[in-house]
């Protein structure tokens, strides 16, 4: 501020000394001027008389103070007091002679190249026609300030003195009450009054600022809880890797109690310290690594400020559930593979040798119906697929409906009497009648497969029982055989998809490997609770548990 203020008192004295100065100059030199051409013009006068008088003897021994010049009317120069006017050229073009052949009298001014002197010129015509003319140098504007510019000079350095003594004062006594302002708490009586609007301004800058911080403050603890809340790992790192920011999922996820505050110094794991390298690097960066029992996937992206890669982005997300449903993929996809090549090899074997001429007629029906039979068992293993297939998307053909399970139990087992028969085993249906509401052809295809499923695994002389019961919230179907049972071991996965517990006995009765996969998926689509009891050559229990209300919340 006080460099402001001595510029600007430096130049506003510097202005109206020049202005001053000028001013005076151009007054003297005008006022100088006139006094000069009076005196040129009473000059003329007298020597117009004695030439009158005494003709051009006039000009001998005359001692003139300026320079004389009698012209013709021809503009011929009778006389100069100066120089020879026979080597003088003709002087009518000039323009004070010119104005005074024409009004009697004339003057004219003429400056030098140097800009520092002036010849200033006054013509008299004469009674006989001719013209006498006075001219006189003298010291133009320019050399007159030049005279002046030393004592300029000095009160230049003056005014500069004074402007800066002034400018150290005014700044005090301008900067004193803003600097004792409480920027706080900003009070009118603190200052003087010309300050009042800055002090009006700050006090709503600081009412702004409070309501701002607030919220940001308030943003920024819900911010907070949105991330450590989060399931997925969230770290920010600046370019030098260390960590700024970060949430408890990610520190889980890195196995640490609390986040190391550089990744430099601690490296945590290889694959977060490369992703981060990548995205440092400017480029998308992944990895995946097994945390305990869990598959865990690192995303880090660039952050760029201008252009300029600052730092990164690292998202630590949990895809366990990913990753097994991929395995699954792959593992349903072999084993189709392998259920479909089965059949089809047979079923190429025969075809060839009957194509060959091989068979002899007496077994060509043999071979004809082993063809049946595996065209039969890939039916049913399409088949089963499909139902999968329509499970998994969860949405089913129908709609639901009321479903009698008791009648749907006795009607089942009505149907496989005679394939119970041929494996000598007796059916029975045991309980109540019990109303559910659900999809019929899922809740039909479940008890099918466990009926089914309870036979072709039985003992010769076995038995099959179905009991229906329930109460006022639940309604419980159980499936009990009397075969061949499941270990301890296997029980947990009988419900995969191709799973076998005896993969010999069920190649040779033929089953697809995916009857109980459908009745684990038709029970989590009626959400039922599905359970199963067994033990090794006494027998299995499966029972599915519906409930009687909301069974079907997601079915219109």
């Amino acid at each position: 501020m006080t460099g402001k203020i001595f510029r600007s008192c430096l130049a506003m004295c510097l202005a109206v000394i020049v202005l001053c100065t000028g001013l005076f100059v151009a007054v003297m030199t005008e006022r100088n001027e006139k006094e000069i051409f009076w005196q040129m013009e009473e000059e003329a006068v007298y020597v117009a008389q004695g030439i009158r008088r005494m003709g051009i003897d006039y000009f001998a021994g005359l001692e003139a103070e300026q320079r004389l010049t009698w012209i013709a009317a021809d503009g011929t120069v009778l006389y100069d007091s100066v120089a020879d006017e026979s080597a003088m050229e003709n002087h009518l073009d000039r323009e004070e002679v010119s104005m005074a052949l024409e009004q009697g009298e004339g003057t004219s001014q003429h400056i030098s190249n140097t800009l520092l002197e002036k010849t200033m010129y006054y013509a008299l015509r004469l009674d006989d026609g001719t013209v006498l003319r006075v001219s006189c140098t003298h010291v133009s504007l320019g050399a007159r300030l030049i005279e002046l510019l030393q004592p300029i000079l000095w009160v230049g350095v003056l005014t500069m003195i004074l402007s800066g003594l002034l400018a150290s004062r005014l700044a005090r006594q301008i900067i004193k009450p803003i600097n004792g302002l409480d920027l706080e708490d900003p009070r009118r009586d603190q200052v003087y009054e010309e300050l009042w609007p800055l002090v009006s301004r700050l006090r709503e800058q600081n009412h702004t600022i409070s309501r701002q911080m607030e919220e940001l403050r308030r943003r920024q603890r819900e911010f907070a809880a949105l991330v450590d809340n989060m399931s997925e790992g969230v770290l920010l790192l600046d370019g030098k890797y260390n960590i700024l920011s970060g949430n408890q999922s990610a520190a889980a996820f890195l196995g640490e109690e609390n986040l190391p505050e550089s990744l430099r110094q601690n490296r945590c794991r290889g694959e977060l310290w490369d992703a981060a390298a990548k995205a440092l690097a400017g480029r998308h960066g992944e990895a995946l690594f097994q945390a305990d029992s869990r598959s865990v996937e690192i995303l880090a992206n660039p952050v760029t400020v201008n252009g300029h890669v600052t730092g990164a982005m690292i998202l630590i997300v949990d895809v366990t559930e990913r990753e097994e449903r991929e395995n699954l993929r792959r593992e349903f996809s072999a084993n189709v593979s392998h259920e479909l090549k089965t059949p089809l090899t047979a079923i190429s074997g025969f075809a060839e040798l009957m194509k060959e001429g091989l068979v002899e007629p007496e077994t060509m029906k043999e071979f004809a119906g082993d063809i049946y039979k595996e065209c039969g068992q890939l039916i049913a293993l399409v088949d089963d697929i499909m139902k999968l297939s329509r499970l998994d998307e969860g949405a089913p053909e129908v709609s639901s409906e009321v479903v009698d399970l008791y009648a749907l139990s006795g009607d089942i087992l009505e149907s496989l009497r005679p394939a119970a028969a041929r494996q000598n085993v007796t059916l029975s249906l045991e309980g109540d009648h019990e109303i559910i509401r659900g999809v019929w052809r899922i809740l039909n295809e479940m008890l099918y497969n466990l009926c089914e499923n309870a036979i072709k695994y039985n003992k010769d002389g076995g038995r099959v029982t179905v009991r229906v019961s329930g109460d006022r919230e639940t309604a419980v179907v159980s499936v009990e055989d009397t075969g061949i049972g499941i270990s301890k071991g296997q029980q947990e996965r009988v419900f995969e998809r191709f799973y076998r517990v005896d993969k010999s006995h069920s190649r040779r009765i033929g089953g697809t490997g995916l009857g109980l996969s459908i009745v684990k998926h038709g029970a989590q689509y009626h959400n039922a609770k599905l359970s199963l009891d067994s033990e090794p050559g006494v027998g299995t229990t499966i029972t599915l548990t519906f409930r009687k209300e909301n069974e079907l919340d997601h079915i219109s």
